[in-house]
């Protein structure tokens, strides 16, 4: 892209950097991205996007080149909510209803949690492959039921501790298919068939950015005395997504109800009803041992849960659309980026 721009804003909360592209005086259309990326990632949706769209695409607080502050998970992803507000704010956006979204999958979530804080600010949503309403781990059922008392089986504590290594010493590598950074963006969250068309060596650099640590990438944890054996800590990324913070089943609701395009890839392993990153599936296929049975802790029906609450939006009156890319996986934005700008284009109000 030949105006694909990256800048430093500082707002009241933080140095927030932003790729950009289109006018200035364009339709303004966010677009947040999702956990381990950047939103340099967007570059390749960018580019299809209509000549009258002002992307707007913040690298979010742990993620890219944003100053690196510390992450309270105890709000859920409130924090990057706020800092997206005081970003628009910057900008003269907010307030005016005039904002279109898109989030994918954890930058899904922090959208879920801003239309619930900022609701007059958005036009329309688009979700791609977001997060459940309920958060990530340790519920069940399409009303998100917790399966501990203490949320054991979601935060800080459920990342493989050998891919953080990794990722804190920026391997390149892709010699372990289950840790390796490279690998792990092939396999779950990459180009797959389109990757002759985006440029991984940027992928990758974009990855390799993301802090890691207690404050960030994973976050802490504390010990339970359910299984796994973890539990969510109050600091950190994996935290922030622990339905023992996160809950935005409220959007459902919302007095005032920006449509919304729901867009999901079949072939996804990430964001699923049968997700290889849910303890609980990862339990019922033998891959973590002692799992307590389907009774206590079930694979989380993201899809269904997302699904459920969307029906109640539209029951109360909102517009809901789901899309279902059969031939597409998690890394919808550098795999399909056409379908995803084709989505968002369709979505946006002007």
């Amino acid at each position: 892209m030949s105006d694909w721009a990256s800048s430093m804003v500082g707002t009241d909360r933080l140095d927030t950097h932003v790729w950009s592209s289109g006018p200035g005086d364009g339709v303004p259309l966010l677009l947040v991205h999702g956990n381990l990326v950047s939103g340099g990632w967007w570059r390749y949706v960018a580019g299809l996007l209509p000549d009258d769209v002002r992307v707007i695409a913040p690298d979010l607080r742990g993620f890219g080149r944003t100053e690196a502050k510390p992450i309270d998970a105890t709000r859920g992803l409130g924090d990057m909510v706020d800092d997206i507000r005081s970003l628009l704010v910057t900008l003269g956006l907010a307030g005016t209803g005039a904002v279109n979204a898109a989030g994918w999958s954890m930058g899904g979530g922090v959208l879920w949690q801003y239309a619930l804080t900022y609701p007059d600010d958005l036009a329309s949503l688009t979700m791609i492959a977001p997060l459940a309403p309920y958060g990530w781990g340790g519920v069940k059922g399409l009303d998100g039921t917790p399966c501990f008392d203490d949320y054991a089986a979601s935060g800080g504590g459920t990342a493989a501790p050998d891919f953080c290594r990794r990722l804190a010493e920026g391997d390149r590598s892709a010699a372990d298919p289950t840790t390796s950074p490279r690998a792990i963006l092939r396999e779950y969250f990459g180009p797959r068939g389109n990757a002759g068309d985006v440029d991984e060596e940027f992928l990758l650099d974009e990855m390799l950015r993301t802090r890691v640590g207690d404050d960030f990438y994973p976050g802490d944890a504390t010990t339970s005395a359910n299984w796994p054996g973890v539990a969510p800590g109050a600091r950190g990324v994996l935290n922030t997504m622990s339905p023992k913070y996160f809950n935005a089943a409220a959007v459902a609701a919302l007095p005032r109800k920006p449509p919304i395009t729901w867009l999901r890839g079949v072939q996804d392993q990430v964001v699923s009803d049968t997700s290889v990153f849910d303890l609980g599936y990862l339990g019922q296929l033998g891959a973590v041992p002692g799992w307590p049975g389907a009774e206590v802790l079930p694979a989380q029906p993201m899809v269904a849960q997302t699904r459920a609450v969307l029906d109640a939006y539209r029951r109360n009156g909102g517009v809901a659309e789901e899309i279902a890319l059969e031939e597409a996986a998690h890394g919808m934005p550098v795999e399909t980026p056409d379908r995803v700008a084709t989505a968002i284009g369709a979505r946006l109000a002007r």
